[in-house]
């Protein structure tokens, strides 16, 4: 490919950071609400809420890859070896998060999967740093530690469930590492993710009908809600992967601060679930670290993008 000129790289790389911020808003946006969702799931044990994630996002994917004509790209990553292993990791991983997080919500736990997604862009500024050798300014160094004072104390908070928002932090945050260097884009790459799960998925929703369980839902409106899931979980999905591709994980880690945010708000004031004085220096210090890093930003001549 010929090298292009410099203005126009330039204009490139700063449209595709400006997109990928905006697609990374939208994101953690839609999953900052999606407690909502699967809360009215919560009579069905989250094993069957996930198994029809798959089941019904199958579709909505195979009509997204013809729509973008992406079969092609679709069928050389899935025949590159590399990739595909890359996959099938990938794939585990974001099945293991679907899973950890329905059981947070439908059981009741939403502060602890909030306080997950906290530790979350913790982990990615991390990541992209010591794996991705991304570079952080000194008021980028800052935000880090505030924010990891604030994480810390919602951890030492809630001990009982820390395990669950650690878990939901490691798998998360391995799942957007990956998806980031993998060589497929975001369509095709969860549209093979999507398809590695679905054999599992249809097989246990098959042993559950067998066995006389409501697999579909104990009512219409449960089976409306599970038949859309697979909307409302590929569509964040989609522009999160999207967002990663154009945005340098650092970057791309702090703006998750919104997700669990939202999700704290909903948890306390929708749900009645406790707001302690741990909570309250928690969030203190989290929103005063991503105002530091929106500052750092700020101060930059542009968004730091992701290494070539």
């Amino acid at each position: 490919m010929n090298a292009k000129p410099p203005t126009t790289a330039a204009g490139s790389s700063e449209n595709s950071s400006s997109g990928g911020f905006t697609l990374g808003l939208l994101a953690y946006g839609l999953w900052g609400v999606l407690p909502i969702y699967f809360k009215l799931l919560e009579s069905l044990p989250a094993f069957d809420i996930v198994a029809q994630r798959v089941l019904w996002s199958a579709p909505v994917l195979a009509a997204l890859v013809t729509l973008s004509r992406g079969w092609p790209q679709l069928r050389r990553a899935a025949a590159n070896a590399k990739t595909l292993r890359t996959l099938c990791v990938t794939a585990v991983l974001i099945g293991a998060n679907w899973l950890l997080y329905v059981y947070a919500v439908t059981s009741g736990h939403i502060l602890a999967a909030s306080f997950g997604y906290y530790l979350n862009p913790l982990a990615n500024v991390l990541l992209g740093r010591f794996v991705l050798k991304e570079q952080l300014s000194r008021l980028q160094w800052a935000a880090v530690a505030i924010a990891a004072a604030g994480t810390s104390v919602l951890a030492a908070s809630a001990l009982g469930e820390l395990w669950l928002s650690l878990a939901l932090c490691a798998t998360f945050a391995a799942y957007g590492l990956l998806r980031k260097i993998v060589s497929a884009d975001a369509v095709s790459g969860l549209a093979i993710e999507t398809g590695l799960l679905f054999p599992f998925a249809a097989l246990w929703l098959a042993f559950r009908t067998a066995t006389g369980q409501p697999a579909f839902g104990h009512s219409s409106f449960e089976t409306g809600l599970l038949v859309l899931s697979g909307i409302a979980s590929t569509l964040p999905l989609l522009l999160f992967t999207a967002a990663a591709r154009r945005l340098a994980y650092s970057t791309l880690g702090m703006l998750q601060f919104l997700a669990p945010t939202l999700q704290f708000l909903i948890a306390v004031l929708l749900y009645g679930e406790p707001f302690t004085r741990a909570n309250g220096i928690a969030f203190a210090a989290i929103w005063a670290a991503l105002a530091l890093y929106v500052t750092a930003l700020l101060r930059s001549p542009r968004l730091p993008q992701a290494p070539e």
